[in-house]
Formats: C-alpha cells, sequence, structure tokens
C-alpha cells in the first residue's frame, strides 16, 4: 500500500502538522486489537482528509466505511459550528471500541454512527453532503457512487480510498479484486459530471468534484 521509501515518508509526516492523542491512541489500539489494521487511514492520510474537509468546510459530510474511527474523526475537524458527519459500517464486532473512541473526543455529539447496510442505509439519510468518503467494500464502489452523487451539491466532493490497489491497477494480469477497483476508476474518468483527480497518497486517493 506504500509507494515511497520509508525515508520520504517519515519527511512527509515530519513537515506535516501532528497527531493529536486520541489519533495515536486510537492508532495504536487498533494495531494491537483489530485484525487487518492497515485499513486504518494513519497519521499522513488522515491529515489529508483533515486538510480537505478544513478547505471544504462542510456542514454534512458522510463517510462509508468507519473502521475504527480514525478518519472520522480527521474528516470531522473541518465541520462547522452546526455540522455532522454521518458515518456507516457493517461490522458490528467493532461497534464498542469505535463508540469508544468517539465518546473521547470533543466533536463526538457530531458523529452520527450507524451499523448496517450502507446501500440501504444511505437511501434513509435526507440530506445534502459537502463530503463523501468511500473506503468500505471495494466491490460496492460504483454502487456508493451512483447513490451518492445526487446527495452530494455542486462544488463538493467524493473521496475514494484505495483506488491504486497496492499498484496493481498497473499489471497487465489482473486479479477479480484489481477488476473491480479499474473498473470503478474507469467509470469515474467517463463521468463527465464530475471533475476528478488521483492522489498517490498511501493506497490512491480518488478526488471527485461535483460540478
Amino acid at each position: 500500500m506504500e509507494f515511497i521509501s520509508e525515508e520520504l515518508k517519515n519527511y512527509l509526516i515530519k513537515y506535516c502538522d501532528p497527531e493529536d492523542d486520541l489519533l495515536k491512541w486510537i492508532d495504536r489500539e487498533t494495531n494491537l486489537k483489530v485484525s487487518m489494521p492497515r485499513m486504518l487511514s494513519g497519521h499522513y492520510q488522515g491529515r489529508v482528509l483533515s486538510m480537505l474537509s478544513k478547505m471544504i468546510n462542510p456542514e454534512r459530510i458522510l463517510e462509508i466505511g468507519t473502521f475504527t474511527g480514525y478518519a472520522t474523526l480527521c474528516l470531522a475537524e473541518g465541520l462547522t459550528k452546526n455540522g455532522h458527519i454521518y458515518t456507516i459500517d457493517i461490522n458490528a464486532e467493532l461497534e464498542d471500541m469505535v463508540k469508544t473512541n468517539f465518546s473521547k473526543s470533543p466533536l463526538n455529539n457530531k458523529i452520527i454512527y450507524r451499523i448496517g447496510d450502507a446501500t440501504k442505509i444511505i437511501t434513509e439519510i435526507d440530506e445534502v453532503f459537502d463530503i463523501v468518503f468511500i473506503d468500505a467494500d471495494k466491490k460496492n464502489n460504483g454502487t456508493y457512487y451512483n447513490l451518492v452523487i445526487d446527495k452530494l451539491r455542486s462544488g463538493g466532493i467524493i473521496i475514494v480510498d484505495n483506488v491504486l490497489w497496492s499498484g496493481k491497477v498497473l499489471q497487465e494480469q489482473i486479479d477479480q479484486n484489481t477488476t473491480i477497483i479499474t473498473n470503478f476508476n474507469e467509470m469515474v474518468i467517463k463521468d463527465q459530471r464530475v471533475e476528478k483527480l488521483i492522489l498517490p497518497v498511501r493506497d490512491g486517493l480518488f478526488v471527485i468534484r461535483k460540478k
């Protein structure tokens, strides 16, 4: 998932804002207690998400894929005074851990945490979003995108994680999961409703702005 050297990674982290103590704690607890901890956004990507959120200054954010809540809190940093972030995850086993993580944050009252099938929950939320962050089951990236595009305001952004898929998108012979990623990327690049670019941050962030 990393495309740069450890030395350059450390340099980039040195010259961005530090994590707060809660984010450090969530990172540590995730690595100690949760399987596949690499799914956590981490320091540098977290600061990218925070910066994008602060630039948009959103009133409403939708996150699809909470995991342990690290990215949720990073995105929430940019919310307006009366803003909220809806975050959805299918994994009920992490619910207690995530709620504990959120409870330690002063942003807790801005977070609406839902457990269940995102394809159903999204249709139930009657909101217009400024930012949507998609970081869940990759086979449904296209489904999520199509569900949220009409709920996104003009000028709002969709951010999709893992669109470089550990560099496998460059291989001539690709597996089924990589095909899913490349098909989604092709779908986005053909969508004339949006402006788009991929940032080579960690495993690739597709930043998509609705015209």
